[in-house]
């Protein structure tokens, strides 16, 4: 009986979800003691943060959350971040929309959460510090200090962060060599790697000329160094030794004004400019020294205004445009024991001006159906110059529908229909390299197409204990001009590069899920998870055969377990992430990477509420990861014998303690 007053007084706490919009009040999160808005959203029945796509533009660079409404002006800084340093005392409540809803812009996702603010607040502050550890007795130190408060009618917030940081991707284990002829080689493999960072945040926010004005920036310094020995056994020894330095300046400055124009009609314009500058010195040392290095210079400058129609309370209009303009100047160069390679696209500069018109609405015909449908037409000029010089237009129209039919209050069934465009990733336009393996170099391409598809998904949720949640998905795409990897023959020889390699197909089978264990004798427990099948078939340009899309992990899970004891001051769980592998096909090889399942049990401790102790043991299962490399003497469709390079990395058990204390109401 008081299991089930309990669930029903929580339950009773969260508005009806016939509305489309589940709202938790700051109360539902009490028992858990969260310190930001990203605790918060971690707890979320049913929900799974999407921090967004790493492309251009910012339409399609969207995540899952928003604050108030509004998308951060912000690209590079990571969404995530962004809610960490929102206090959780700020959070008025979380409404999570499933579907759509009038008045909001669902950013192409079927699932949303906005987070409301409280209104006003005084200073508040965080510092925290954290000690990470590897096996091996390399340690790593970082510090972050967080404030915010307001200035009059103003608000404003000020970060920093910085430290030493750690790889562990970079460990020793056997390896195994095989070549031609069949001799076999085992290989000890040694590696390390770690860096140096530094990053700013801040944002004023303030009323401006009627409306609300928010004005943030971001910059962030990295040095990163890798290093691996590999002692090859064999009867005669040799040794290998590789050295990747890579440094990463970014910046960025964003703007975002929004304006009521009336009653049911509001004004929002974004401006962004953000900039990333790479360095990368690759060496690689068998007797033979080669040397790669990498230059490249990014910028982008983004203008986007939206005006809201809110009709009535059911339905919701808006229409707008964007504008980018993105630069690319690189330059790449690979010497051999002294004598310079020639590269294809080894100079190249780039500039793509892209511009989008679209439409939306949002309409509740009743409490149990909802519709979202968009249009957006895009048009693109694309102009490279230096080794590649070309220049060519690209137009496409993207619409999307998204159905949500909820016949009870506790289930939900979800349809959506989308023409979806992939962009053009400036990283396929120039060189990169791995010349301490048997992949070597990658040439750019600047004359390649977009991605595209028509993609149809439907998703069905059931709630049931208040805040439990299971959603199975099911996502089909009918590809074209799918971005894979092809040959490309030279003077110098034959090197492999991104392409488009003709159609395709894409499946994927979902399953996420989220089970209070009160009714199971565990009050204040809660496991969550999900669990991705995937399927994917497009036509090898060297073989001529089906294949795989590269890159694709055709299976992925998590299990999240969080125990709260709030008579304790205390939680305890652990996070777990399953077996994944991705395969890369080349001409002249194919690559496999599997990644064993990594475990993270954590305890936390909080003494006082202003004070935070935090311990984890990632990679408690020891999890390794093994890359094998299959190479052939020259393209694949000639078939013969493979050489193999086989290594498997070894990694052990880390260490992370974080202390944080907060300041401030």
């Amino acid at each position: 009986c008081v299991m089930l007053v309990s669930i029903l007084a929580q339950a009773a706490a969260i508005a009806a979800p016939t509305s489309g919009v589940i709202s938790y009040p700051a109360s539902f999160f009490a028992a858990q003691q969260p310190a930001n808005a990203a605790e918060m959203v971690s707890r979320l029945p049913g929900f799974t943060l999407d921090s967004g796509a790493s492309v251009r533009g910012f339409e399609g660079a969207a995540g899952n959350v928003l604050i108030d409404g509004q998308r951060p002006a912000s690209k590079t800084d990571d969404l995530d971040a962004i809610l960490r340093r929102l206090p959780a005392s700020r959070v008025e409540r979380i409404d999570v929309i499933r579907g759509g809803a009038p008045g909001i812009d669902m950013q192409g996702k079927t699932v949303i959460a906005n987070i409301i603010r409280k209104a006003g607040g005084g200073f508040q502050g965080l510092a925290a510090v954290a000690l990470d550890g590897l096996p091996d007795g390399h340690r790593g130190l970082t510090g972050q200090a967080e404030m915010s408060g307001t200035l009059g009618p103003a608000a404003w917030e000020l970060g920093a962060l910085g430290g030493r940081f750690l790889d562990d991707g970079n460990g020793v284990g056997p390896g195994l060599r095989i070549d031609l002829n069949g001799v076999r080689t085992p290989v000890r493999v040694d590696g390390e790697g770690d860096g140096l960072n530094g990053q700013l945040t801040g944002a004023v926010e303030s009323p401006v000329a009627g409306g609300k004005l928010r004005i943030n920036g971001r910059i962030s310094r990295e040095k990163f160094k890798g290093e691996e020995r590999d002692i090859l056994l064999g009867p005669t020894p040799l040794v290998e030794d590789t050295l990747d330095i890579v440094y990463t300046h970014e910046s960025e400055v964003g703007a975002n004004f929004s304006r009521n124009l009336g009653a049911r009609t509001s004004l929002d314009l974004v401006g962004l400019r953000q900039t990333a500058d790479k360095d990368l010195a690759s060496d690689f040392n068998d007797g033979q020294a080669s040397a790669f290095r990498l230059h490249r210079n990014t910028r982008e400058v983004i203008a986007r205004s939206v005006l809201k129609y809110r009709a009535t309370d059911r339905l919701s209009l808006e229409a707008g445009g964007e504008f980018a303009v993105n630069n690319l100047d690189s330059a790449t160069r690979l010497s051999v024991s002294g004598a310079a390679i020639p590269l294809p696209a080894a100079n190249v500069q780039v500039q793509e001006d892209r511009a989008e018109v679209f439409a939306k609405g949002a309409w509740r015909p009743s409490d149990t159906w909802s519709l979202d449908a968009s249009l957006r037409y895009e048009r693109s000029k694309v102009a490279s110059a230096g080794d590649v010089v070309l220049g060519k237009t690209l137009t496409f129209i993207k619409p999307r529908l998204a159905v949500t039919w909820a016949p009870t209050a506790s289930r939900q069934l979800r349809l959506r229909v989308e023409r979806e465009v992939g962009q053009l990733n400036f990283n396929d336009f120039v060189a990169s390299a791995n010349i301490g393996s048997a992949s070597g170099v990658v040439t750019g391409n600047p004359d390649l197409n977009p991605e595209k598809a028509w993609v149809g998904e439907a998703a069905v949720e059931q709630r049931f204990w208040g805040s439990g949640s299971l959603t199975l998905s099911y996502r089909h795409f009918e590809l074209s001009d799918v971005v894979d990897r092809g040959p490309v023959f030279t003077s110098a020889g034959v090197f492999d590069r991104p392409a488009n390699i003709g159609a395709g197909t894409k499946d994927a089978l979902g399953l996420e899920y989220s089970l209070p264990l009160e009714r199971l004798g565990l009050k204040g427990a809660t496991l969550k998870g999900d669990l991705t099948k995937r399927w994917s078939r497009v036509t090898d340009p060297t073989t001529r055969t089906g294949r795989e899309i590269s890159g694709l992990h055709p299976l992925s899970w998590s299990v999240h377990f969080t125990h709260d004891l709030p008579d304790w001051r205390m939680s305890y769980g652990f996070d777990a992430f399953g077996i994944r592998r991705e395969t890369y096909y080349r001409f002249n090889l194919v690559e496999t990477t599997k990644l064993k399942t990594w475990v993270n049990p954590f305890v936390e401790w909080r003494p006082r509420p202003d004070l935070n102790l935090r311990l984890e043991l990632p990679n408690i299962t020891q999890r390794g990861f093994r890359r094998t490399i299959y190479s052939y003497a020259g393209p694949r469709s000639a078939g013969g014998t493979a050489a193999v390079d086989d290594r498997n990395y070894e990694s052990g058990t880390m260490f992370h303690i974080r202390l944080r204390k907060s300041f401030g109401g």
